[in-house]
């Protein structure tokens, strides 16, 4: 670990700490005493208010009320942030307001000639959402639904969940331990265990009308979640064999519960085995719409004859 970095870390470690000896900070970095207290002394310096106690135990401790230094930021590190603002552009990622408030600041903090190389970067740079004809570097609105901030709010509190939805004009309430909030084809999906039907539900942000957090006396723990979706878990009945070209293509989309596993050191060839319930036709669509996108550098190994009828009435419309 290089010494900025080392005192850096060091400096967020004391800081989170009502008190520290040298001692502690020889084992947490695997560094000698020497080095210890001369990494100390410069934190002083640098205008940290450290207190040292005297006697056999002594140490140190940060005094009240106090923040750290000013954080300072590379002309590379300034353009990596923006670049990922201008990457996540229109993908109704959550806190935006804040994102736009801490880009102006950041605006405001950097040097003119390192503005115009930022403006300079966003005409050139075009990432997946840009307008092309209207590129603005602030231009960061792309709010997501109002209630997936206060969802993430809560869930930072209780994953236990009681949540509201309308659904074709109709409420409905389910009490949902919440497995995971995910993105896909633009849409934010709550992936939940129901509570009351033990089973797992996915839900579209965008249908939240209330969410709160659910207080019960007797609530199913997360290991028995768990082990109740390992028993609800559906028998393998798609396996395909992947190469180069089908992982790239893999690579740039894939529904969010299909994984692979490589089957060689470098990546090149790789095994996908998932559950496709053909008697959904939605999923049934989606899956065939899919397997057309991977292309043709697969080799099928076991597929359901539905999904198989799917794909050549697919291709009959192409090549009739």
């Amino acid at each position: 670990m290089k010494k900025v970095e080392r005192i850096n870390t060091i400096m967020r470690y004391i800081n989170n700490r009502s008190r520290f000896t040298i001692t502690e900070i020889m084992r947490e970095f695997n560094i000698s005493r020497s080095t210890a207290t001369r990494d100390i002394r410069e934190i002083e310096a640098m205008g940290m208010p450290l207190v040292a106690e005297v006697g056999r135990d002594g140490g140190y401790f940060v005094m009240n009320n106090s923040v750290l230094p000013t954080v300072r930021f590379t002309d590379n590190e300034i353009k990596a942030l923006f670049i990922a603002f201008m990457a996540t552009r229109n993908l109704q990622l959550p806190y935006l307001k804040s994102r736009q408030s801490l880009a102006e600041k950041l605006l405001g903090l950097i040097s003119e000639n390192q503005q115009d190389e930022l403006v300079l970067l966003n005409q050139l740079l075009l990432f997946e959402g840009t307008n092309p004809n209207n590129p603005d570097l602030l231009d960061l609105s792309d709010l997501p639904h109002p209630m997936l901030e206060k969802l993430i709010e809560i869930l930072l509190l209780d994953s236990y969940l009681l949540i509201t939805i309308e659904e074709e004009k109709i409420i409905k309430s389910y009490s949902i331990y919440l497995l995971h909030l995910y993105r896909e084809k633009s849409l934010w999906l709550i992936d939940g265990f129901d509570l009351k039907d033990e089973k797992r539900r996915t839900i579209p942000v965008d249908n939240l009308t209330n969410v709160e957090p659910y207080h019960t006396k007797k609530k199913l723990s997360k290991k028995k979640i768990l082990e109740k979706l390992r028993k609800q878990e559906e028998v393998i009945n798609l396996v395909l064999e992947l190469g180069p070209k089908a992982i790239a293509q893999f690579k740039k989309y894939h529904p969010l519960k299909v994984s692979i596993s490589y089957t060689n050191p470098y990546q090149t060839t790789a095994i996908l085995k998932t559950f496709i319930n053909v008697n959904n036709s939605d999923e049934l669509t989606e899956i065939t719409n899919w397997l057309l996108f991977l292309g043709g550098d697969i080799e099928v190994e076991e597929m359901p004859q539905e999904l198989r009828e799917s794909l050549r009435e697919r291709l009959h419309l192409f090549c009739p």
